[in-house]
């Protein structure tokens, strides 16, 4: 196990410095400059901002001494947030991400995993095809259209959820997550469906049935540890991706998550807030899906994860 971890910690450090390098190169690759927007200035105030930033320098020694101050912990100051740096906005922003993500979360792994149940159970009913027909619909329509109706049907029209959330009461957290865990829990519901659907025709689920076990224990017991393998190596990227791909329905809601952040300081160009946020977000990828790993080592103990 210890060897195993060693090995999956030198792969993500190599992992997270390939996505550090490729960000930072592409970055100052792009046209254009974040000092120079609508307002003219002058060559000389330029220049000092640019000095400010160590953007005057060569590209290969802005991205050593960037790494450097990585290696510090010290991801910059922002360049349009004068006077904050971008330790500071993740560490105020991440947290409201970081509640309206895990809702979202546990909305889709809870309700998922009960209705991929069920439609298994229940296969070629009218149980399973209406639970089919709303699972095909939350993966063909995407979270911003999702967002929006139900924005206007239970915000607008029907007043039951607010429609600017500050994720501040239970209400506030209805609408953006659903919103958020519509795709990821008709994801689940169909995996889980076709998993127990296999699950449920093996052998010993049969035994299990023949020697008089009650279909409650069958299912729970014998054959839902099992099904849910599947879901468990999904549930890591989704959490992660839950958590970092949040931005449109935080934008439509108004919540003030990290998300919205990362999306402006993209279009203004503000390099040490994408770089830092970039590397934050790709931090917490690669530890959930290591996360997932060992728990699925703890899930299904026939697994070996020492090669």
């Amino acid at each position: 196990m210890v060897k195993y971890i060693l090995k999956r910690l030198l792969v993500s450090l190599l992992t997270l410095w390939i996505m550090f390098t490729l960000t930072f190169f592409l970055m100052h690759l792009t046209p254009g400059n974040p000092f120079i927007g609508d307002r003219k200035i002058t060559p000389e105030i330029l220049a000092n901002l640019e000095a400010k930033y160590g953007l005057d320098k060569p590209l290969f020694v802005q991205y050593e001494l960037y790494a450097k101050n990585i290696l510090h912990g010290d991801f910059g100051e922002s360049i349009k947030l004068a006077g904050q740096n971008v330790d500071e906005i993740i560490a105020r922003k991440f947290p409201y991400s970081l509640k309206l993500g895990l809702f979202a979360s546990a909305i889709a792994i809870v309700i998922g995993t009960i209705l991929g149940t069920i439609s298994a159970l229940k296969k070629n009913t009218g149980t399973d095809r209406f639970i089919m027909l709303i699972v095909t619909v939350g993966i063909a329509v995407p979270s911003f259209v999702v967002a929006t109706v139900s924005m206007v049907l239970f915000g607008v029209k029907l007043h039951w959820f607010p429609t600017v959330s500050q994720l501040d009461t239970l209400s506030s957290f209805i609408l953006p997550g659903f919103a958020l865990s519509f795709f990821p829990l008709s994801f689940i519901t169909r995996l889980m469906r076709s998993s127990m659907l296999d699950v449920i025709n093996q052998d010993y689920i049969r035994t299990a049935r023949a020697k008089g076990l009650s279909e409650r224990v069958v299912i729970f017991k014998h054959g839902l540890r099992n099904g849910i393998l599947p879901v468990v190596t999904y549930a890591g990227p989704m959490v992660a991706g839950v958590l970092t791909g949040s931005f449109v329905i935080e934008s439509i809601f108004s919540v003030p998550g990290l998300g919205s952040s990362f999306v402006t300081s993209i279009t203004a160009k503000d390099y040490p807030t994408v770089m830092g946020v970039t590397i934050f977000f790709g931090a917490l990828l690669i530890f959930m899906n290591f996360l997932v790993d060992i728990i699925y080592r703890f899930v299904d103990p026939r697994i070996n994860i020492t090669r």
